[in-house]
């Protein structure tokens, strides 16, 4: 008769032998396997391997934009009417398949702006190892408020391609009074 598990026979010496490191090696072995790869997580995280780290944060300066000889805007603004926002406020590349996205926020001179856009400079083609892009924002059609900095802000994103990327060192976003960029 059979209770909670046990039989009522005689035990046998045979049934109860269990070779101890038999059952343990297995999952030892992959305890050990897993803690390896996780510790080799910490090196990878910060090394150029991993495509998080492709391009960094980052970083301001102050620009002044150099007007041509008839005082007007640079040659560039021919091609493209709308202006360059008044601050970049932030900028960040992030790793996508088959290239990347750069993201911009801008904040212009007041509310409004709308149909924001990072237009290529040179054609979209690296100089020099920086592939540089102006953000532009077409202005309001009719007056309206300054508003608060944040209700001001826009945001402007552009897909780069790997193709694109070869060669590329740094990717610059250029407003009316500073520029971002972020390099590898």
């Amino acid at each position: 008769m059979l209770r909670h598990g046990f039989s009522s026979g005689p035990l046998r010496a045979n049934t109860l032998r269990v070779n101890p490191g038999v059952r343990m090696k297995k999952p030892l072995i992959a305890a050990l396997a897993l803690a390896l790869a996780l510790s080799a997580c910490g090196r990878v995280r910060d090394s150029r391997l991993n495509p998080f780290n492709w391009f960094g944060g980052s970083t301001e300066e102050s620009v002044a934009i150099t007007a041509t000889e008839d005082g007007g805007a640079p040659a560039r603004a021919a091609a493209d009417p709308r202006p360059l926002v008044a601050e970049v406020v932030q900028m960040r590349v992030e790793r996508m398949p088959g290239g990347a996205i750069v993201h911009a926020t801008g904040r212009p001179p007041r509310q409004g702006y709308w149909e924001a856009d990072l237009v290529p400079v040179n054609d979209e083609r690296p100089e020099n190892g920086t592939l540089a892009y102006e953000f532009r924002a077409a202005q309001p059609p009719a007056p309206t408020r300054a508003g608060t900095a944040p209700s001001r802000e826009i945001t402007a994103g552009r897909f780069v391609s790997d193709q694109t990327l070869a060669g590329v060192r740094r990717i610059v976003v250029i407003g009316a009074g500073n520029r971002r960029t972020s390099s590898r």
